[in-house]
């Protein structure tokens, strides 16, 4: 077996069910999960259509590249959503979703024979960025984050020696859990450590059409074009339709930037077997084309947010984030400081809530876990089913 499996870690959600595994729910309470970000509002109608109205695709193999329509309809929504024109013969490619591109990135781009191979990442994170990289061969090293500015990563923090070895940076923004978006000087600062240093860029972007502020969160191509760096010079932005569209279980997203790097990625992805079946491309052209269900759908976690935000607001210290559907909450003074577990599990037991302990999406480092002290709430439920969960953890935490 590859010895490298030995190094991961389980996924939060393992992990979390490990330790409620025992645990026995107040049955007065109908249970509600805000622990895991999958979108469940309704799947819009024209994609639904899409996929019935193509089903003669099914008997077809489908291109590692994709239709043309599809990359076409991805940079037309480029050029809509960015103002940006890129290439869709060479600067982008459907992927099965943002996750499985993130992974199969790390293995694209790492050199293992290198001496001390690094991957670079924020923290908290999502856990994909470590898998990918251990599995590639890498070492990851992990970015201290000040809490005081919405947990955004201290690049100065970073070693030298560290960056004269790292081959890739993953980035989220808007940020998982914290809901940050980047701005344009820190994307500045990240272009100019990856000239000096010469690592890859990895924008994960999958929340980018989820966003509370008059204007849509800045993205990397977006950053990097602002900085005159229209070739995308090693940088690769990962984009979904999961959240966007609600559709987490078609698996649909695209990437784009650097045209080297992406044919070396469709030549890793042919080997592979990534390609995107004809019957998801006919109904990702149907998603990234239409744009109302996109704004309905902001607006529906507008709404909710609206309603949710001031009830955990009374009794934790919150605060409504850049984009994104997840709080991030820090404990209440009268819990025992950074025992988000314990507050997790007593909230499941009395309440019949299930939220993230902040703990597991983190590392600790130089001794301290930066998602100690905190849960994230995924605000994924039906407004009335968030509003309950909302009240009911105002409810525990008044309890205490």
């Amino acid at each position: 077996m590859n010895p490298l499996l030995a190094r991961l870690h389980p996924y939060p959600f393992e992990r979390l069910r490990e330790l409620t595994r025992d645990i026995k729910p107040n049955p007065d309470f109908s249970p509600i999960s805000l622990g895991i970000g999958e979108p469940r509002h309704p799947t819009p109608a024209l994609i639904e259509q899409a996929i019935v109205g193509n089903l003669n695709g099914l008997s077809s193999y489908p291109a590692t590249a994709g239709e043309p329509a599809l990359r076409r309809a991805i940079t037309d929504w480029v050029q809509r959503r960015y103002a940006l024109q890129i290439d869709w013969q060479t600067q982008v490619l459907p992927v099965n979703g943002s996750r499985e591109a993130l992974f199969a990135l790390a293995q694209t781009v790492i050199d293992p024979g290198r001496e001390d191979p690094i991957v670079v990442c924020p923290n908290p994170f999502y856990q994909i960025y470590e898998g990918a990289a251990l599995l590639a061969g890498a070492r990851t090293v992990f970015v201290a984050s000040d809490p005081q500015r919405n947990f955004a990563a201290d690049w100065s923090s970073v070693s030298e020696s560290t960056w004269r070895n790292t081959q890739l940076l993953y980035v989220c923004s808007p940020g998982n859990p914290t809901g940050a978006v980047m701005p344009l000087d820190e994307w500045r600062t990240l272009f100019e450590l990856s000239d000096r240093y010469g690592f890859v860029i990895a924008s994960d972007e999958c929340y980018s059409e989820i966003y509370f502020r008059d204007e849509p969160p800045l993205g990397s191509l977006q950053a990097a074009a602002a900085l005159g760096r229209n070739d995308f010079s090693r940088l690769i932005a990962f984009t979904s339709l999961s959240k966007r569209s609600n559709v987490p279980g078609m698996r649909s997203g695209f990437v784009a930037g650097d045209a080297a790097i992406l044919a070396k990625f469709l030549l890793y992805r042919t080997y592979h077997g990534s390609a995107m079946g004809p019957v998801v491309q006919k109904a990702s052209i149907a998603a990234w084309n239409d744009e109302d269900h996109v704004v309905a759908n902001r607006q529906q976690y507008r709404d909710k947010f609206a309603q949710v935000t001031p009830v955990i607001g009374e009794v934790m210290d919150v605060a409504l984030p850049d984009a994104g559907f997840y709080l991030w909450p820090a404990l209440p003074p009268s819990w025992p400081a950074g025992d988000d577990v314990g507050f997790a599990l007593a909230l499941l037991a009395q309440y019949n809530v299930a939220v993230l302990p902040g703990s597991l999406l983190a590392r600790q480092v130089d001794g301290h876990n930066p998602g100690q002290g905190r849960i994230r709430l995924a605000l994924v439920a039906p407004v009335a089913e968030c509003l309950e969960a909302a009240q009911r953890i105002a409810a525990f935490v008044r309890a205490i």
